[in-house]
């Protein structure tokens, strides 16, 4: 006797009203201690809702009889002309959140016409991953083994990654107390694909009041990483180099002098030096500071179009989204994230037209006021 739920329509992905609406699927769906990880933050988590508190308090100042009827959403970034000013931030072990992970991300990202960043360590080989997306940017930490780092440049360049970024505020992961007290390990099919002999096994090794993924960390990620390591990496790739985790201004300045493409403003998502300021915050000083020299892009609590058009006013070129994708990803894999990217274009469309804007562009010559 058939199964008369063979007969059933399959169910599509009904894609909530904004981006902090996929929030609450994905909690439904993940393990506690999955959950954690992606959301926690370092130390008390200050940093972390400064992020958020920061962008809240920019106020647009819109202006009015324009002319703009549909705002084109396209922008130049660090490798290309994508479809909005926004990037897939890199995020480690997406397979944590959905067995297609990575892949399935950055598929996603293709339909919607931007850059996906994909993470040294992401669940996914590299490969597979630019195989998938459209534009990839390949996101490398710096390695205690030189020879590895040189073989992820070498590889980056084969798969056909259109930017490399190096990622330079992690010299040791910060204290992220979700993961201490969860006693956070990686499960058994999720590895660091990226990174064959590179103490794996550690990330699978737990241990009470312990995080396995920071042991991990420890023994391959090196802390001593200085200006000469980013300039051996200007002299050994052709591809734009983005550098992410900058916060003063003097080290942007000396990123742009020593052949940055491109910096993001960033303290990583909160989860690195607890007590550090908002990017939003130290965003115009950044800009200011580094003038033309090179692009400056943002990252720090971005939930849809209206943060989108905050940066740009306070002088972004682009935007990296991150917390927001893995949700969506993990409440509905691919057509979970295409409905969120596909969100974001719509939210960014509307943000400009009432701000008077024909394109990103013009959103940067918006003034803003801070508190409102």
């Amino acid at each position: 006797m058939a199964d008369p739920t063979d007969t059933l329509p399959e169910v599509a992905f009904v894609p909530p009203a904004s981006l902090a609406d996929f929030a609450a699927p994905a909690r439904a769906v993940l393990p506690a201690g999955v959950w954690d990880f992606v959301e926690g933050g370092s130390g008390t988590e200050t940093t972390l809702a400064a992020n958020r508190a920061a962008l809240d308090r920019v106020a647009v100042l819109p202006r009015v009889l324009t002319g703009v009827d549909i705002p084109d959403t396209a922008a130049d970034l660090p490798g290309g002309r994508y479809a909005q000013p926004v990037a897939v931030a890199p995020m480690a072990y997406q397979k944590l959140l959905h067995p297609d992970g990575e892949v399935a991300l950055a598929a996603a990202a293709r339909t919607a016409g931007v850059p996906y960043v994909a993470s040294t360590v992401a669940s996914a080989p590299l490969e597979e991953v630019a195989a998938a997306g459209g534009d990839v940017w390949f996101q490398l930490y710096w390695l205690r083994d030189r020879d590895l780092v040189a073989d992820l440049v070498d590889r980056a360049h084969t798969a056909g990654c259109t930017a490399l970024m190096v990622t330079v505020d992690v010299p040791v992961l910060g204290r992220r107390l979700r993961d201490v007290r969860n006693g956070f390990t990686l499960p058994p099919q999720v590895t660091a694909a990226n990174l064959a002999g590179g103490r794996d096994d550690l990330a699978h090794r737990g241990a009470p009041g312990t995080s396995a993924v920071a042991a991990h960390t420890g023994a391959v990620f090196q802390p001593a990483m200085s200006w000469a390591d980013l300039a051996w990496l200007r002299e050994r790739t052709r591809l734009p180099l983005v550098v992410k985790g900058v916060l003063d201004p003097r080290d942007a300045v000396r990123a742009a002098e020593t052949g940055a493409d491109a910096v993001v403003v960033s303290n990583h998502g909160g989860r690195q030096l607890d007590g550090a300021p908002a990017s939003a915050t130290v965003l115009p000083d950044v800009v200011t500071a580094v003038g033309p020299r090179c692009t400056v892009l943002f990252d720090g609590g971005v939930r849809g179009g209206t943060d989108v058009l905050r940066a740009l006013a306070l002088g972004a070129s682009g935007v990296l989204v991150g917390r927001p994708l893995l949700w969506a990803l993990a409440a509905g894999g691919r057509a979970g994230a295409e409905a969120a990217l596909g969100l974001l274009a719509a939210e960014l469309r509307d943000a400009l037209t009432l701000a008077g804007c024909a394109d990103p562009g013009a959103a940067r010559h918006l003034r803003t006021l801070i508190g409102g």
